[in-house]
C-alpha cells in the first residue's frame, strides 16, 4: 500500500492512501468536479448520497464519501471526532476490505482512501474497485422474480463472509449486488467489524436484512419478493454452516 505522508494547508491536514497498481496517486481522485472535467464520471448510484462511478484505465472505480446518518446530520453532515487516523471510519473499513479481499471473499476491492483533519474533527472519502455487471438486490427484484435456488446462494454467500467473522453493519437489500454470473457480493461496509463467529449476531444480520426487504415489500407491492424468498435465504445460510 502507498502511503503519502500527512500534507498540511490551510488550517487542515491530509492523509491519503493508495493500493499500488491502481489509481494514481493525486487528490483529484476524491474529487467528484475534477473527475467530471477530465470526462472520466460514468454515473451517479442513487441512494441517501451520492456515489460517484469513474473510469481510469482499464477499471472503474466507486468513490464515496462519508455522511453522518440520523438525527446528528441535521446538524453536522459529514465531520467526525478526530481520535486518530487508524480509528477513523474510512481506515477502518479500508482495513476491513483489504483483509476480507485478500481472503477471496466477496467485497469490493479498496483503492484509495482520503481524510482531511481539521482541529478536533475529520471528514473522509474511500475509492473502491467496481464490481461490473451488478445490479443491487432490489433492481434485480424489481424486474423479475430469482429462483429458490438464488436466494439460497444469497444465503450461502452471506454465511462465508459470517464464518470469517465479518459483521455488516447494515444489511439490507441495496448492500447485496448480483451479477449475470450467477456471483454475489456485499457491499459498503462502513462500521463493520471482524468479530468471533457466533449464531446471535449472524440472526441479527439476517432479521436486518429481512426487515428491509418486508419494508421495500410494502412500497412496492409489485415487488418480487414474499416470505418465501428470505426462507429459502436462510436455508442457504443454514446449509453453509461450516464443520
Amino acid at each position: 500500500m502507498h502511503a503519502d505522508a500527512p500534507q498540511a494547508g490551510r488550517g487542515s491536514r491530509h492523509y491519503r492512501h493508495f493500493e499500488p497498481g491502481l489509481l494514481p496517486a493525486a487528490d483529484w481522485v476524491f474529487k467528484p468536479a475534477e473527475l467530471q472535467s477530465r470526462g472520466l464520471i460514468t454515473r451517479r448510484a442513487s441512494g441517501r448520497h451520492s456515489a460517484y462511478l469513474f473510469r481510469h484505465g482499464e477499471r472503474g472505480y466507486v468513490l464515496r464519501h462519508y455522511w453522518r446518518g440520523g438525527i446528528v446530520a441535521r446538524l453536522i453532515q459529514d465531520s467526525y471526532l478526530w481520535t486518530g487516523l487508524y480509528r477513523t471510519r474510512a481506515w477502518r473499513e479500508w482495513e476491513l476490505l483489504r483483509t476480507l479481499a485478500a481472503d477471496g471473499l466477496p467485497v469490493p476491492r479498496p483503492a484509495a482512501l482520503r481524510v482531511i483533519r481539521r482541529g478536533l474533527l475529520y471528514r473522509a472519502d474511500l475509492v473502491t474497485v467496481e464490481l461490473p455487471g451488478t445490479r443491487t438486490l432490489v433492481d434485480c427484484l424489481q424486474q423479475e422474480a430469482l429462483a429458490p435456488e438464488r436466494w439460497r446462494r444469497i444465503g450461502a454467500t452471506v454465511r462465508r463472509l459470517h464464518e470469517r467473522g465479518a459483521w455488516h453493519a447494515d444489511l439490507n437489500a441495496r448492500n447485496i449486488l448480483l451479477d449475470t454470473d450467477g456471483g454475489i457480493f456485499v457491499i459498503d461496509w462502513d462500521k463493520g467489524a471482524l468479530r468471533t463467529p457466533r449464531a446471535q449476531w449472524m440472526q441479527a444480520n439476517l432479521d436486518r436484512l429481512q426487515r428491509s426487504l418486508a419494508k421495500l415489500a410494502m412500497q412496492e407491492p409489485a415487488l418480487h419478493y414474499d416470505d418465501r424468498c428470505m426462507a429459502e435465504l436462510r436455508a442457504g445460510h443454514a446449509a453453509a454452516a461450516s464443520g
